[in-house]
C-alpha cells in the first residue's frame, strides 16, 4: 500500500480538514465511551505541533440528509474538548458561512469542530458539488476514520481527490497493521473466524481459504461445517441449507492448501443461560436433545498448538457463546495464549469486529494483541478483499 502520512505534507500555517469518527455513545447529554474521541489526539496534537490549523470533520447517527437537534456534534463538542484538553469552537454547520466563521475565529491550538456532515444528502450520496464546498473549508485533507472507509461518501472519498491528502494517526497504523496481517504477513498465517452463521461470512471465508494457511472455524458457523461433513448437531445453531456452501469452501481450501480446522470435541447444554449444566462430548456425539455451546478443550490445545507454529494471526469472531458463562472458556484459553505468543515476540496477532473486541475484552487479551481493530464493518469489508473507497482515494 502507498499513502501519505502526516509527515509528507507541508502542515504549517495550513488549514488541515480532518476526518475522524466520534460517532459516540451517549445517555441523556454524557458520552459514555470517549475511546474513539481518545484514539484521534495523536494526529490532532502532530498537526498542531506543526503549525496546522485543525478543522474536524465527522458524522454523528444517521439524519439522513436532515438537520436533527438531537444528533448534533454540539452535543460531544464538551466530550471532544475535554480528551483534546483543548478549546473546541463549533461550528453550525459543515460547509458556508457558519464553517468559515467558525475556522476564522480560531486560534493556533485551538481546534474547530464543525457539524455533523450527515445534516446534507450530499454526503452519504458522495456528491461532488458538496466535497468542493468543504474543501473550500481547509488546504489539506487528512483521514483519520478508517472505520468509516468503506463508505464512499463525500467527506471519505470526493474530498481526498481535491485537496493534498494523508493518513491519519490512527489511519496509518490500522493500515499498517492489516498489510502486516494480509498484505505482505510473515507466514505461516492463522485466521480464527468465528460468530454464528457461515451467510453472513462467506465472502470473508471465501477470500481467507486463498490467502492464510489454517482457518481455525468456531461458533456457531462450525455447526455448519460440522453437518456439512454428515456429522448430527442435535439442537445446535447451524444453516442446514447452507451445507453445500460449506463444502465448496472446503475444496476451496484443499485446492489453494489451506488447512481448515473444525472443533474435534465440543461443550453441550440443554439450555443456554449462565451456569446452565454442561458436559464435553467429541464433535461428532451431541445428543439429539443438547446445542453446541463452545469448543472443548482438546479443540483449544490443538488451537494453540497451531498458533505455536505461525507467525501471524487473524482474528475475527468467537468460539462459542463467550457472554454467557461456562460457554467462554474456549474463547478466553485460547485468547490468552494468543496474548502469551505476542507479548513474547513469537506471533503478530491482529483481530477486529465487536463481538472480537468484546471477547477479547472479557478474556484481558486485547492489550497484548499487536493491533485491535474497531472498524466493525470496514474492518470485515477489508477481511473480505474488498477494495475501500476512503483508502483507494489516498492512494490516487
Amino acid at each position: 500500500m502507498a499513502w501519505n502520512t502526516l509527515e509528507d505534507i507541508a502542515l504549517a500555517g495550513k488549514t488541515v480538514l480532518v476526518r475522524v469518527d466520534i460517532n459516540v455513545p451517549m445517555e441523556g447529554e454524557s458520552v459514555t465511551d470517549t475511546t474513539r474521541i481518545d484514539k484521534i489526539k495523536p494526529t490532532v496534537e502532530a498537526i498542531i505541533a506543526c503549525g496546522g490549523k485543525v478543522v474536524l470533520l465527522a458524522h454523528f447517527d444517521r439524519p439522513k440528509g436532515k438537520v436533527v437537534p438531537e444528533m448534533s456534534l454540539s452535543r460531544v463538542a464538551p466530550a471532544v474538548a475535554a480528551s483534546l484538553g483543548r478549546k473546541v469552537i463549533f461550528g453550525a454547520d459543515c460547509i458556508g458561512a457558519p464553517a468559515q466563521e467558525a475556522i476564522a475565529k480560531a486560534a493556533q491550538g485551538e481546534v474547530v469542530l464543525l457539524e455533523n456532515t450527515r445534516f446534507h444528502a450530499g454526503e452519504e450520496k458522495n456528491d461532488p458539488e458538496f466535497a468542493k464546498e468543504l474543501a473550500a473549508l481547509g488546504d489539506v485533507y487528512v483521514n483519520d476514520a478508517f472505520s468509516a472507509a468503506h463508505r464512499a461518501h463525500a467527506s471519505t472519498e470526493a474530498l481526498a481527490r481535491l485537496l493534498p491528502n494523508a493518513a491519519g494517526r490512527l489511519m496509518e497504523a490500522e493500515l499498517k497493521a492489516l498489510d502486516a496481517a494480509l498484505g505482505a504477513p510473515a507466514r505461516p498465517v492463522i485466521a480464527v473466524v468465528g460468530g454464528a452463521k457461515v451467510s453472513t461470512k462467506l465472502e470473508l471465508l471465501g477470500n481467507l481459504v486463498g490467502r492464510v494457511d489454517h482457518l481455525a472455524i468456531g461458533g456457531g458457523m462450525a455447526n455448519t461445517f460440522l453437518v456439512a461433513q454428515g456429522v448430527e448437531v442435535g439442537k445446535s445453531l447451524a444453516e442446514r441449507d447452507m451445507a453445500d456452501t460449506a463444502r465448496a469452501i472446503l475444496d476451496k481450501a484443499k485446492a489453494s492448501g489451506c488447512q481448515i480446522h473444525l472443533p474435534v470435541d465440543v461443550v453441550v447444554a440443554r439450555e443456554l443461560k449462565a451456569g446452565a449444566a454442561a458436559e464435553t462430548v467429541v464433535a461428532s456425539a451431541c445428543p439429539a436433545d443438547a446445542m453446541i455451546l463452545d469448543a472443548g478443550p482438546e479443540t483449544v490445545a490443538r488451537l494453540k498448538a497451531i498458533m505455536g507454529q505461525c507467525a501471524t494471526l487473524l482474528w475475527n469472531g468467537p468460539l462459542g457463546a463467550f457472554e454467557i458463562p461456562p460457554f467462554d472458556l474456549a474463547t478466553n484459553a485460547a485468547a490468552a495464549e494468543a496474548a502469551r505468543q505476542t507479548r513474547e515476540g513469537k506471533l503478530i496477532s491482529v483481530a477486529g469486529g465487536g463481538d472480537t473486541v468484546a471477547a477479547l475484552n472479557g478474556a484481558g487479551a486485547a492489550e497484548d494483541f499487536t493491533f485491535i481493530s474497531t472498524a466493525g464493518g470496514a474492518f470485515l469489508e477489508w477481511m473480505e478483499g474488498k477494495e475501500l473507497p476512503g483508502v483507494k482515494a489516498l492512494q490516487s
